[in-house]
């Protein structure tokens, strides 16, 4: 038996303050968590007529078995569409899943759907200021598919950017219940993430047109499956995994591999398996506690991962009553070493990191390490170790998986390195701080030369006026830190400004230092540019981003944690505004006007919801009025 590694004396320290800190809202929590399950599957209490209204579209013996009520009912969400490639392969999988389900000794429904939008298409456009608030939408549409009290465990089909996030949330209002989290894959390689930024560039740059821009791009994204990149998409998978809520191996085998159809038919079996009527160990809001999302907040720095999930992780910890903030993030960070190299932080796209080690790899150099917590539930039992195994199909007619010890050396040591021979020292993300609030850089993909920029701010309280600059060559032979204000999530929503990426790369390779300054999302994308990101207080809320003005000198220092600036902002009068009435509508956002009244701040996750002490405590202070 392999002896557990001594805990990294940081991340014991962390976690100890998590845990304190935690306490109440953690208990408010698990107190609704275990009262849901003392009560027992909730099918068997329905009335005749509210449970002959949920099997009245099932046939011959499914219909016979959901009225007897014995067997195990799996409700199986899903974000399927056939437009995002990310998600067109669920479209086959709910036969799937029921078949396996059914051998496996339960039953399935398709119980609901929900929203999956790609901010690949929406970049750039108004659609992308519903991005953030989609994630919370996700999670109540989970919800709203779960609340027919039907089921007694649950399959969640998702991969990227706010969705996974979102069924966790969702999952989590329904902690009572069993919950395994079933992936579609990343598509295969295509062209290099490396030559198609190269091809951004020269098209910012006017130097080849549209036809050549939009080839490109084709022949990088250019099948069913996650994008290659090492973005949210494929951070989410990361995690998910990480948290024992993917089956150990299983985040990026691609969609056509005949194991992914195996790992599928797998995952559900298992959820069968973690129902009441099999006993098979905790439900999901019991195992989701302060270690299992620390362990996340690790891989996340360890493998230099979408800086989306500095706000993620936050709300999806409060779901279960946790409250993680980003000074937990930056303690981890100051001590847990980069060992991926992925594109935009490297060479490499996540079919390379798989083929390196992948995950498993990650996870064992971690934990013999110290940097995770190995007693931890998951879906396949107690301990994380069994997250350095790989699967296999098994031969013989009817298929399956099994699982082999993973490899306990990198393959590729320029895509994934050891614990002890690492990238660098420290992780990926780092937080700033300074009077002109508090945010997050993704360090990883920065060169340390470009991590230090000291110049006069430019101003614009739109990306286009930014994007119109550069075009116009006003941005030209000068060093700048490009201050891009009211893009907070109460402003617009929180847009990703991705499309700015191309301009400033163009900027930082003519000689330019150049940084960007903003309360706006960059993207799980970000690059070689120094971000400061997710700028809290919001411009919008009367931050001192609004007070901001051109020519005022601002220092980013990533690698120092400080964003400062020489300017009195405390007797300056706020200048620009959040778009408003008309200005912000069309593209379906008069519809969020609720969202932007209430959304809290990127620290504490960007979310509409309220922890669970808070969501009783202002219950009562209702009742009470």
């Amino acid at each position: 038996m392999t002896r557990s590694p001594s805990l990294h004396p940081v991340l014991a320290d962390v976690t100890r303050r998590l845990t304190e800190r935690s306490a109440a809202t953690r208990t408010a929590y698990l107190a609704r968590v275990r009262e849901a399950a003392l009560r027992g599957p909730a099918r068997g209490r329905l009335a005749c007529a509210n449970l002959a209204h949920g099997f009245a579209a099932s046939e011959g013996p499914e219909k016979v078995e959901l009225a007897r009520g014995q067997k195990p009912n799996l409700a199986i969400v899903t974000s399927y569409n056939d437009m995002l490639s990310a998600h067109q392969p669920y479209g086959d999988y709910p036969p799937v899943l029921k078949d396996a389900v059914i051998r496996a000794g339960g039953l399935a429904q398709v119980a609901g759907g929900v929203p999956a939008m790609c901010d690949g298409v929406t970049q750039g456009r108004d659609g992308m200021q519903l991005s953030l608030y989609s994630r919370d939408v996700i999670a109540m549409s989970t919800a709203i598919a779960l609340s027919h009290d039907m089921f007694d465990a649950t399959l969640l089909l998702g991969v990227c950017d706010k969705i996974v996030p979102g069924l966790l949330i969702g999952a989590l209002s329904f902690g009572h219940l069993p919950a395994v989290w079933v992936p579609a894959g990343p598509m295969a390689s295509g062209l290099p993430n490396k030559e198609k930024a190269r091809v951004r560039q020269l098209f910012a740059e006017g130097k080849v047109g549209r036809e050549e821009l939009l080839e490109a791009e084709s022949a990088s994204y250019h099948s069913k499956g996650t994008c290659t990149f090492y973005g949210t998409a494929n951070s989410n998978q990361l995690l998910m995994e990480v948290m024992g809520l993917h089956l150990p191996g299983s985040s990026f085998v691609n969609p056509d591999n005949p194991l992914r159809d195996a790992l599928t038919r797998e995952a559900a079996a298992v959820a069968v398996r973690r129902t009441q009527q099999y006993d098979a160990g905790p439900a999901l809001g019991e195992m989701v506690d302060e270690k299992v999302i620390l362990n996340a907040c690790v891989a996340l720095l360890a493998s230099g991962g979408s800086t989306n999930h500095t706000l993620h992780l936050v709300a999806i910890a409060r779901a279960a009553g946790i409250l993680l903030t980003w000074d937990d993030l930056a303690d981890l960070s100051a001590v847990v070493p980069l060992l991926a190299r992925v594109y935009p932080n490297g060479a490499a796209d996540i079919n390379h990191f798989h083929a390196a080690g992948g995950i498993g790899f990650l996870v064992r150099t971690l934990l013999d390490a110290g940097l995770l917590h190995e007693d931890v539930e998951t879906i396949v039992g107690h301990g994380l170790r069994r997250y350095t195994e790989e699967p296999v199909l098994l031969d013989g007619p009817d298929g399956g998986v099994t699982w082999r010890p993973g490899p306990a050396e990198s393959l590729d040591l320029e895509v994934l390195r050891p614990a002890t021979d690492p990238f660098s020292a420290d992780g990926g993300v780092k937080v700033v701080r300074g009077p002109i609030g508090t945010g997050v850089v993704k360090t990883s993909a920065v060169a340390v030369e470009h991590r230090l920029v000291s110049a006069p701010a430019r101003v614009f309280d739109d990306q286009h006026d930014f994007l119109q600059a550069f075009s116009d060559g006003q941005l030209d032979g000068i060093d700048l830190v490009a201050v891009i204000r009211y893009q907070g999530p109460a402003a617009n929503g929180m847009p990703e400004l991705h499309k700015l990426t191309p301009a400033l790369g163009v900027l930082q390779d003519r000689g330019q230092k150049v940084a960007i300054v903003t309360d706006g999302r960059m993207s799980g994308a970000s690059g070689k540019v120094p971000a400061a990101i997710h700028v809290t207080p919001e411009a919008a809320l009367g931050g001192p981003l609004a007070k901001v003005r051109d020519g005022d000198l601002i220092t980013l220092d990533a690698d120092a944690g400080t964003l400062m600036i020489e300017a009195d902002l405390a007797h300056r009068e706020p200048t620009g505004a959040a778009p408003s009435g008309a200005t912000w509508a069309g593209t379906g956002r008069e519809l969020f006007a609720a969202f932007r009244a209430t959304v809290g701040p990127a620290d504490e996750g960007a979310s509409i919801f309220p922890v669970p002490a808070a969501a009783a405590t202002l219950e009562a202070s209702l009742v009470r009025s």
